[in-house]
């Protein structure tokens, strides 16, 4: 008798990563000979340090090509907390750490470990796009806290305090944000931590690109005294040492979650690639020179994004405090009728321009689009002159 192909319901809940499908949609123009400038992918366009690749080499050939702990060996799980402390002041025991499959695998990792069907996780909009469905898949309650261009998308304590009920057991900050760039002051962290820890919900800190701030000092919540006890750090090394596809990343938080993560972590992908974790070793003990090389860089290109979309008759700009995305408002182009939401403006834009950027609805807002300018400047000039071009035709 033949199974029958009925899709279980929990994948129902998630959608395909709005991120992914653009990347995916621009390569297949390219191979059918398309000319086409991808603004989509969050990925940096310069190559992984050579003292990181150089440890990974090394790997290979004293044959450390073998199962490690499942999450993660001894000696990086200390490197992650070494770095830490000197990049933050933070205090982790290696109990207190794991290693996973990127920095999307330990916010998977945490949220399935944590959340039971009908609690509430509090999320700002926009929100980087995962966070809505590995939520669903666990089967808890989004419930979203809105911000806008009037205050640069950053979002208040006394905003999070709003949304707060007794069903509420997680709330998650990005800063600096994916997708729009706004970093939370200091005291602002400081004063929604003080609402959740006094609560006993949790704070979940995505640090992806808390290397990349372009008028504050790095700064983690989890650096405050007694914050290891409701605050958990997602950590990743793909954005800031150029390491995307290395696929190495970690979480912070108290020892009974880490358990928890852990016990996952040993029946799904078992321990991350060992010679990664050679490589992800080097870039956490090893010189740090590259972060401020890329740093400068992003920030040349952003003020050259940030002036080429102002000079587009209509179209808004947040400049971006961190990370490495525009997120323009591009309503103007709505005027005519011929695009009513920015899923057609991107669909359009990719199918006539050959222009890839990710369209607001995947990160909770219906009037902006997602720029990544972790591309070359002579791929950001090309690509804004044909959205420019773009924008002008549809008025």
């Amino acid at each position: 008798m033949q199974a029958t192909a009925e899709i279980a319901d929990r994948i129902s809940t998630i959608t395909v990563s709005s991120t992914l499908k653009v990347s995916a949609d621009a390569e297949r123009l390219r191979r059918e000979g398309a000319d086409v400038v991808d603004f989509g992918a969050g990925e940096p366009d310069f190559p992984t340090p050579a003292n990181i690749s150089q440890a990974a080499i090394a790997a290979i050939n004293s044959n450390f090509t073998k199962y490690t702990n499942a999450g993660g060996t001894q000696e990086l799980r200390e490197a992650i907390c070494e770095r830490h402390r000197l990049d933050f002041g933070s205090n982790y025991a290696v109990s207190e750490c794991m290693v996973t499959v990127g920095g999307k695998h330990a916010i998977f990792n945490f949220i399935q470990a944590l959340i039971n069907p009908g609690d509430e996780v509090i999320i700002p909009v926009p929100y980087w796009v995962t966070y809505k469905d590995v939520v669903n898949y666990a089967g808890g309650v989004c419930v979203f806290v809105n911000t806008d261009e009037s205050t640069g998308f950053e979002v208040t304590a006394e905003m999070i305090q709003r949304h707060i009920t007794r069903r509420t057991k997680l709330v998650i900050i990005n800063s600096p944000c994916n997708p729009s760039g706004a970093v939370l002051p200091d005291d602002e962290f400081r004063a929604i931590y003080e609402i959740t820890s006094r609560r006993g919900i949790f704070l979940m800190t995505d640090e992806c690109y808390c290397q990349f701030l372009y008028d504050a000092k790095p700064f983690s919540i989890a650096s405050l005294p007694g914050a290891k006890e409701t605050v958990i750090v997602a950590g990743s090394l793909s954005k800031t040492y150029s390491m995307t596809g290395w696929r190495v990343g970690f979480a912070l938080a108290p020892a009974p979650i880490i358990s928890a993560m852990l016990k996952l972590q040993s029946h799904s992908t078992s321990n991350p690639t060992s010679i990664s974790q050679k490589a992800a070793l080097e870039a956490m003990r090893g010189p740090q020179d590259s972060v401020p090389v890329m740093l400068a860089e992003y920030r040349r290109r952003r003020d050259f994004v940030i002036d080429r979309l102002r000079a587009i008759p209509g179209v808004s700009i947040v400049t971006p405090k961190g990370a490495f995305y525009a997120y323009p408002n591009i309503s103007v182009a709505y005027a005519s009728g011929r695009v009513t939401n920015s899923l057609e403006f991107a669909t359009e834009l990719l199918a006539k321009s050959h222009v890839a950027v990710v369209p607001g609805e995947a990160f909770g807002t219906s009037d902006h689009v997602r720029i990544s300018y972790a591309t070359s400047m002579k791929e950001l000039e090309r690509g804004l002159d044909r959205l420019h071009k773009f924008i002008d035709g549809l008025r």
